[in-house]
């Protein structure tokens, strides 16, 4: 054979040359089709519950005198209906906002303490207790906060006048202590057993790995904590806070015991009165009439808009975080 002629490979047979698909099992098919289906289903749940909202938020809003953003007043059974949720968005966002800066932090170190601080034999019942704590009805907590925790309030009510009254936010009139901060006091003590159960696991599935280096290196405990514990759930603690964000926002009958209903927009904090979407959906829709329905269930299309918003909003931190964790790796 000459040196100008190549040696050619042999031909290839035909399996060879194309590789044999995978065989799929039946019950891979099965559990695929049920979780695209289950996907689907949710999809059209939501997009059905905000096409009921809209349809009817849209015949209330167009027979409404008043403007239904800015209108303190909520006379949705009159002729023609005058409403609009301003004073409704403000109590639930500041008695959610509320709750929030009374609950995170506390969460955050009851987690630590039981997943890195407590003794087995503490951190287990302990645990226990909160995840019990989280199942407790609302109403439960409501009628604690009405017949124990209002009554109780005053004195704290009253330091903080004499204290920080100057500023106007706490200032004390003496009336018995129904306040949206009241409120999110109490929505603080519901939400603290969802955001601790939730940042408790997260913390949990820190990599030992990173601790055990952090501690190789000579660190204490606390900086183990802060240099590796911390960041690893970082995204863990912003979902767990929106959780019991979530809950705080849609609150109802304990936010109805408590509360005592006044469409005025409070400076004060401690002063008795206010609203929140839930608990005027709560206390007035067995007396509407048909109009006043449509009104709210509109208020209720803003709740539910709200609440996309929030998670929408925590989903972005998330991926965020996660990327910028990924270019510094």
């Amino acid at each position: 054979m000459s040196a100008s002629q190549s040696v050619q490979p042999p031909p290839s047979s035909g399996p060879a040359a194309t590789p044999a698909k995978k065989a799929v099992r039946p019950g891979d098919r099965i559990f695929s089709g049920l979780s695209k289906g289950s996907g689907i289903v949710l999809l059209v749940i939501m997009a059905a519950i905000a096409v009921f909202l809209t349809i009817r938020a849209v015949v209330a809003i167009r027979a409404n005198e008043g403007n239904f953003l800015t209108t303190f007043e909520w006379n949705a059974n009159a002729t023609p209906p005058y409403f609009g949720i301003a004073v409704l968005l403000f109590g639930t966002v500041v008695s959610s906002v509320i709750a929030m800066i009374l609950a995170v932090p506390v969460a955050v170190g009851i987690a630590l303490f039981i997943s890195h601080y407590a003794p087995r034999q503490l951190a287990g019942p302990l645990g226990y207790v909160i995840d019990l704590l989280a199942a407790v009805p609302s109403i439960i907590y409501g009628l604690w906060g009405a017949l124990f925790l209002v009554p109780r309030l005053t004195g704290l009510y009253e330091w903080l006048d004499m204290t920080f009254g100057w500023t106007g936010v706490f200032a004390y009139d003496g009336t018995p202590a129904r306040s949206l901060m009241t409120v999110g006091i109490l929505l603080a003590i519901m939400i603290l057993p969802i955001i601790t159960s939730v940042t408790r696991e997260v913390f949990k599935q820190t990599p030992k790995a990173h601790e055990e280096a952090a501690l190789a290196l000579g660190a204490t405990r606390w900086e183990v904590v802060r240099m590796t514990v911390l960041p690893f759930g970082r995204s863990g603690v912003i979902s767990a806070s929106m959780l019991g964000l979530g809950r705080a926002l849609g609150e109802t009958m304990a936010v109805a015991t408590v509360l005592s209903p006044a469409f005025l927009i409070q400076i004060s904090l401690l002063e008795s009165g206010g609203g929140t979407f839930a608990q005027n959906i709560a206390s007035q829709f067995k007396e509407a009439g048909a109009m006043g329905r449509d009104a709210l269930i509109a208020s209720g299309l803003v709740l539910f808009v709200l609440t996309l918003l929030v998670n929408g909003a925590a989903r972005l931190i998330i991926a965020r975080r996660k990327e910028y964790s990924g270019a510094n790796a």
